[in-house]
């Protein structure tokens, strides 16, 4: 399969609208390339999940954004600034989520975001009041029935929305989010997910995930990038990233009380034909296009395979 389309979705965005812009970003340790010309942009209210094997460069892209790690070379602007020289007021607009949070076992929940959110006061603007109230940010995670219990004694669950409050705590215009969902149940991960859709939609905060959860990213993501070997191999909505792959959908629907499935790459000339022969005596129609998984292994495997 050759990957076509644009790689560098979003770096058409007019630059008063872009809230990242990544430009041929490289990065070399010693003789090998960790970046070899990565470059996106993204908009304000945006969700990417960036996506990749491991080693494929997802950390140190982000770990550059965020302005704790040094380029080698290319252009980087976040909220039009480097962040590699990016002082207090600009770290006040960006939260991080990471993995998990090893300290503050002896603050009970409520004193710590308190504590926390004290660091913000001074950069709230009349658009955008910072901190956000402890109470209500308690209620916005889960934690309410939790705000005076010692850190220490939280449940994994608990300690994973703690994480996600300390990074939303400021109310942030943009928001890294690192495997966010590691250790939550069925449940909680609807709730965070709901969480994310409120912060894109109310407070149009731009997001940029990465997950192992192909699922996640599929129902989060505005646009999905995938990084291999330093580079970006694929970029688009899910949907988008599917139609890139040449594979089957799988139909499945019921006649005279009898349940059939049948591939087609093709469906909709599949389906109009069934409906033609069948009409009303079809029914529980249900086509499944190519999922993201399927999409993402074929397009990983297609990429190393390819001689670049």
């Amino acid at each position: 399969m050759t990957l076509t389309g644009t790689l560098e979705s979003g770096t058409d965005l007019p630059p008063d609208e872009r809230v990242i812009d990544v430009r041929d970003l490289r990065m070399r340790y010693g003789t090998k390339d960790v970046l070899a010309g990565v470059s996106f942009a993204a908009r304000r209210g945006e969700v990417i999940a960036l996506l990749g094997p491991n080693g494929a460069g997802k950390t140190t892209t982000i770990e550059i954004l965020e302005g704790f790690r040094m380029r080698s070379s290319g252009e980087v602007s976040v909220f039009g600034v480097d962040p590699a020289a990016a002082g207090e007021p600009w770290r006040a607009r960006v939260g991080v989520v990471l993995q998990s949070w090893r300290d503050h076992g002896k603050w009970r929940v409520r004193e710590l975001l308190h504590h926390l959110g004290t660091y913000y006061a001074r950069y709230a603007t009349p658009a955008i009041a910072r901190p956000w109230p402890v109470d209500d940010l308690l209620d916005v995670v889960g934690l309410t029935a939790a705000a005076d219990s010692r850190v220490a004694r939280l449940s994994g669950g608990q300690r994973r929305r703690l994480d996600v409050a300390i990074g939303i705590v400021g109310r942030p215009e943009l928001l890294f989010l690192d495997e966010p969902t590691v250790g939550f149940d069925p449940a909680a991960r609807r709730e965070f997910h709901d969480l994310v859709h409120r912060l894109t939609d109310v407070d149009t905060t731009t997001v940029l995930l990465t997950t192992h959860d192909l699922d996640e990213a599929e129902k989060l993501a505005d646009r999905i990038l995938i990084l291999n070997e330093g580079r970006i191999i694929a970029n688009g909505s899910a949907d988008e990233l599917s139609r890139q792959v040449a594979g089957e959908s799988e139909i499945r629907w019921t006649r005279d009380g009898q349940r059939f499935v049948h591939s087609a790459v093709e469906a909709t000339s599949f389906v109009r034909e069934l409906f033609r022969q069948y009409g009303d005596d079809i029914a529980d129609l249900e086509v499944r296009r190519t999922s993201l998984e399927d999409t993402y292994m074929r397009m990983v495997r297609d990429f190393e395979g390819s001689d670049r």
